[in-house]
């Protein structure tokens, strides 16, 4: 009896630390943040020879998908920045193909061009790999708390830490800000989560240039750039555990001069907004872009990405080519959802697996 006993308490022990017997990743909050900003957008100037630098407007949008352990430390972290541009000519049009898709710093890869200046020749999507990774198992406090120095004007806040030094040479203020935000909007999940994606959709299409219509009525040039993104987390069977959408619909408004008129503007993404976008009320639901995507959200988990791909959807006009057309979605989301799948299926693309904190 003694013996069986003994037996039994070491097979229990060995349950307990066997590897891959655990109840999986510590993951208990996922956040989506994000900071933008057009600051570097450009004004059309004139040269001391009579010579037009044309304007370009600029929209830098970092994102960040963060998953917190229940002490609210990084479990894992992907980070991102869309650094789009669009370009005007000297007669205030627009420049640039409103057709195609933007692409974001990790995406360009080796195409970006850092490593060629870099002081430690690495790429911009190594030294945010090696920046997220540090970030791991530290709360969003220690995170703030790094110590940085400015390398020069356009680089405040480069990493003074003897374990990044060679390994992170670009300014990371706004990286922390949206990991900072990413822990704020941080939403409660269930166990089970294998795998961590960050997603997005970059477009210029709604960007136009100076006319001036029939009547006298001059129309203004914008930039408009809509970046939809997602941060998705993944059981180990790929199914959905929670999806987090949002769109940073960003406009750089120029004068007839080709003068910026809104570079210190408050920038909101559709979420950020709330009421304040105003689709209740030209909605046949009377919802808000905020309330629909919930519940978009919402039908998403528990679902495989090939699952949500496969959704019906039906034309309501040339500016809503793919609204929902299945009965439980009906009567709650009239939006358009093409832009918000693709994110969600390049998030699965890119998904990386959670490994819990020690």
């Amino acid at each position: 009896m003694r013996r069986l006993l003994a037996a039994s308490m070491l097979l229990a022990l060995a349950l307990v630390t066997l590897p891959g017997c655990s109840s999986g990743p510590t993951v208990a909050k996922v956040g989506l943040g994000h900071i933008t900003s057009i600051a570097k957008s450009t004004d059309l100037k004139v040269n001391e020879d009579g010579t037009v630098t044309p304007p370009t407007a600029q929209v830098d949008t970092v994102i960040a998908v963060v998953a917190f352990d229940k002490n609210g430390k990084v479990v894992a972290a992907t980070i991102d920045t869309a650094q789009t541009k669009v370009k005007f000519d000297k007669d205030l049009q627009v420049a640039s193909d409103l057709a195609e898709e933007g692409k974001t710093k990790v995406e360009l890869g080796d195409a970006y061009g850092m490593a060629k200046v870099s002081s430690i020749g690495k790429e911009w999507y190594q030294q945010i790999a090696e920046f997220e990774k540090w970030m791991v198992g530290k709360t969003v406090e220690e995170i703030k708390a790094l110590k940085v120095k400015q390398r020069d004007a356009a680089h405040p806040a480069v990493p003074d830490v003897p374990e990044l030094t060679s390994l992170v040479t670009i300014t990371v203020q706004d990286y922390i800000a949206a990991v900072d935000e990413a822990y704020k909007n941080a939403v409660d999940v269930p166990k089970g989560i294998a795998s961590l994606g960050l997603g997005h959709v970059i477009s210029i299409s709604k960007s136009r240039g100076y006319s001036v219509k029939e009547d006298g009525t001059e129309v203004l040039p914008v930039a408009q750039v809509d970046t939809t993104m997602a941060g998705v987390a993944f059981d180990k069977n790929g199914k959905i555990v929670s999806a987090l959408i949002d769109t940073a619909q960003t406009k750089v408004n120029y004068d007839k001069d080709g003068k910026v008129t809104n570079k210190t503007a408050e920038l909101k993404t559709k979420k950020e907004l709330g009421d304040a976008y105003g689709m209740a009320k030209a909605s046949s639901i009377k919802k808000e872009w905020y309330q629909q995507i919930a519940e978009l959200e919402k039908w998403m988990t528990g679902k495989t990405v090939d699952e949500v791909k496969a959704m019906k959807v039906k034309e309501r006009d040339a500016a809503h080519p793919a609204v929902p057309d299945v009965p439980e979605l009906t009567s709650s989301v009239t939006i358009t959802v093409q832009d918000y799948i693709k994110a969600v299926v390049e998030a699965r693309d890119r998904a990386k697996s959670v490994v819990p904190t020690k």
